[in-house]
Parts: structure tokens; sequence; C-alpha cells
């Protein structure tokens, strides 16, 4: 047998043996659970410990949940496999989806009955803003630049609604997250602001802020509801197993973590209705962090 015919049976004969295994994924022992860090991070770690049990319980796995400083740093995160499974917002999720092909949405939250929430835009009641109009010239409050109901949504409303361009006409003013928005509203620090409106309601119940400071100016649009996320390159069966997992869960303590009432099924074209949004305050996805 000629060298050059040995050579190249040797290396078919690889790639053989190989396949096999590539084809099965991923199957770590350890599955490292994200959640999107739109409050404190002790306070989201907190209250995602039933989570961390029924994972653990169902899935066999170990689980370390994990929130990162802030969005760009989960979407890095996701980009490079340091976590396998994730809850984005979902613009955060179409950015990373934008720099990480391969990830996979497969369930989105559903709320009072619908699988969409909304952004509320506020006021300190005592301030100068009464109106949507009177925002034109003032510091505005938004959360993590890639929020959608804290940044893209009630931005694009703002262009919308009162022909505002935070370019131009207004001084975004971007404190990281929902609560901390909600907080310096109410202490003046900002004249208005804009978060998620599931999460203005619960800080209302936990009376973390006091709603008869604040004015609601506008409620945007409909926005899809925030989308869990996994490592396209996970095995089948791992995939399947966490996609049931979380799409079959009936435990209260659990959905709570996640301010949903349960899960139905998810896909990437659900957040089409973003990228266009983007495409209107001409964002370019691919050069933002």
């Amino acid at each position: 047998m000629k060298r050059r015919d040995f050579i190249r049976i040797v290396a078919a004969s690889a790639v053989c043996a190989a396949t096999p295994a590539f084809a099965q994924g991923k199957d770590p022992a350890r599955l490292r659970v994200a959640l999107l860090p739109d409050e404190n991070a002790s306070t989201l770690i907190q209250n995602a410990q039933p989570l961390k049990t029924y994972l653990a319980n169902v899935l066999k796995k170990d689980i370390e949940i994990i929130v990162t400083t802030d969005y760009s740093s989960m979407i890095e995160a996701m980009r490079f496999g340091r976590i396998e499974v994730a809850y984005f917002g979902p613009f955060s999720y179409v950015l990373a989806k934008s720099k990480a092909p391969n990830i996979e949405p497969f369930a989105v939250g559903v709320e009072r009955g619908a699988p969409f929430y909304n952004s509320v835009l506020i006021a300190n009641k005592a301030g100068p803003v009464k109106t949507l109009e009177d925002v034109r010239g003032k510091p505005f409050g938004f959360g993590d630049q890639a929020s959608t109901s804290s940044h893209l949504s009630p931005r694009a409303l703002l262009l919308s609604k009162a022909g505002l361009d935070g370019a131009k006409d207004y001084k975004p003013v971007h404190l990281g997250t929902h609560d901390a928005v909600a907080r310096a509203v109410q202490a003046g620090q900002v004249p208005a602001g804009a978060l998620s409106k599931s999460i203005f309601d619960v800080l209302v119940e936990r009376k973390t802020i006091d709603a008869d400071k604040l004015t609601i100016l506008a409620l945007s649009e409909k926005i899809p509801n925030y989308p869990i996320v996994m490592q396209g390159d996970l095995a089948p069966a791992l995939k399947d197993a966490i996609r049931k997992a979380f799409l079959e869960n009936k435990d209260k303590d659990v959905l709570k973590s996640f301010r949903v009432e349960g899960f139905v099924a998810a896909n990437d074209q659900t957040y089409d209705v973003l990228r266009e949004t983007a495409k209107i305050l001409q964002l370019d996805l691919a050069s933002m962090k």
C-alpha cells in the first residue's frame, strides 16, 4: 500500500470516529443558567433558588445560577459558550443572535394570558414633565442600552408619538437597571424615564417605589416577552429535556422568579418585530455591544 493511500485511509477513519461524538453534542454535568441583570443581582439570585432546585431535580444536573454585570457581558458569555441557558430580554436576545447565530430561543413567558408585555414611561409627579412633549430638552432615564422595555421601545415611542429624537431633542441617561430608573425618577434625579411595566408593578407591590409620587405618561405597544435561550450545540436529548423542563413547568415559585404564569414555545421569528424597530431607530445591531 502506498504511503499516500495509507494516510488517506487513516484520515477518513478519524473523521468517521469523530462524527458520532460531534453529532451527539455537548452534555455537560453542570448547566450554567444566566438571568437577565435587570434588577439587583443578589435579589435575582435569591429569588431564583426554586428554579435552581427544580432544574437540578428535573435535569439531574448541577445547576449554577449566574447574573452578569450587564446585558453586554451576558451576550458575550453566551457568544463564547460560558453559559448554556439564558433568560434574555427581547432586544438583548436579538443582539446576542446577531453575534452568536447558533443560539436557539425555545420558550417565551406568558403574562396575563399572553406572551407579550409593555414598557411604561413615568415621570416624577412633582417634576416638570407632565406629557411626552415635556421631555424635550430634558434628561430621560433609560436602563441598559440593550434593554427592550427600558430603552429600545420607549425611545421608539418618544420618536413616533412626540417626534423626539434621542440624538438631539433630549438627553438619554442610562442607569443600568429597571429599578434604578424607577428610583431615580421618584427621587427627581431625572424628571422622567422608562422601564418594564411588569417590573414597575412588582416594585410598587414591594413598596420599593411609591406610585403616588409618580405619573404614568404612556404605555408602549406590545413587546414579545423575554425568551429562554440555549446553546445550539448541546446534545439533542439534553435540549429536549431543557425545553420540556420550561414548557411543562407549573411550579408557582419557579414561575414567580420570571414574573410569568408559564411558558409557551417560541422561535427566532417571534422577535423580528424588534429588528424592524431597530431599523426605524437606525440602530446598527452589528456595532452595538
